[in-house]
């Protein structure tokens, strides 16, 4: 294959690359709506400017039980018994829409932290007590990361080689984080409001830069609801992250408005990183795209299969 050649055009836009690269990772759009505790999920919503936390979530932890719908029978009964005895905590949660298994998003009860710690009482749990120190060490930690912001990233990324993934791969990952938070802040900035419009904007890139639909991406990885990116090779995230700061600059150098001409630079962008791309195949001689994923690129034995992985937003 014939390698193509870089213009000057080319270099200015990987040298503003290099640039951004050394920039603060925001890591407050990524896995936004969850967090861990000893590795059972907890959904979460920012509602009336505070994190909101799925009640059946927590639940499921202090009673230790694995079914979703034997949880929420437990809260249902809790929640009956508070609102007999008029507390204030009951009027204090929302329905929040979060994200099921299923992929889809249903109506949650959810509370506050305060709220929350007032229902942990009525919990009768061994659980209760940890869980009680754990939340509160959370709500320490995020007024930390808050003064400084570089703690966020070491959190993410010590969280990333808990489950398996190299040191070179989380780095890369932070990195790829940055650049799609730079992006959708300019896309939001720039005219996109629907969630469709995210992901064609997102589509044109990775067309331009793998020739593939994200879609179709997934499929040779063999994911379904799982999270592309967590699933993508180093090499991958790489290509990602220039496109996506390449389409950034093109959006402040045209001063782009509107979802017609985004789609346009989306289009240049992805067709500008697979350059890059082309040029690392014909030299290592196979496709940068690979089958493989989260479950090559981690050593955790308990995960049998791609359908098994858990989806990180």
């Amino acid at each position: 294959m014939k390698e193509k050649k870089i213009t000057n055009n080319h270099r200015i836009i990987f040298k503003k690359l290099i640039y951004h690269m050394k920039g603060t990772i925001n890591m407050d759009n990524e896995n936004k709506e969850m967090i861990l505790f000893e590795n059972k999920q907890i959904r979460k919503q920012f509602y009336k400017d505070e994190w909101n936390y799925s009640l059946i979530d927590i639940v499921s932890v202090l009673t230790e039980q694995e079914s979703y719908e034997k949880a929420r029978k437990y809260w249902n009964k809790i929640k009956q018994r508070l609102k007999e005895e008029k507390s204030e905590s009951v009027t204090n949660c929302h329905q929040l829409k979060l994200l099921a298994k299923d992929g889809k998003k249903y109506k949650t009860d959810c509370a506050n932290r305060e709220t929350i710690f007032r229902i942990i009482q009525s919990i009768p749990s061994p659980n209760a007590e940890p869980f009680k120190l754990w939340f509160a060490r959370l709500a320490e930690e995020r007024i930390q990361e808050i003064i400084d912001p570089s703690l966020a990233v070491e959190r993410a990324k010590k969280t990333y080689l808990k489950k398996g993934y190299s040191e070179e791969w989380a780095n890369t990952r932070l990195k790829s984080i940055s650049s799609r938070t730079n992006l959708t802040d300019e896309w939001k900035k720039r005219g996109v409001t629907g969630t469709s419009d995210y992901a064609i904007l997102t589509d044109e890139i990775s067309k331009g830069t793998f020739g593939i639909t994200t879609s179709t991406h997934k499929d040779i990885k063999g994911l379904d609801k799982q999270n592309l990116r967590d699933n993508m090779s180093a090499m991958e995230l790489a290509l990602m992250t220039l496109a996506e700061v390449t389409t950034t600059e093109i959006h402040k150098s045209n001063d782009s408005q509107g979802f017609k001409k985004l789609k346009k630079d989306a289009k240049d962008g992805g067709e500008i990183a697979s350059i890059t791309r082309e040029n690392i195949e014909a030299k290592i001689g196979k496709s940068v795209v690979t089958k493989e994923n989260a479950l090559d690129f981690t050593n955790k034995k308990n995960l049998k299969s791609p359908n098994n992985l858990k989806k990180s937003n």
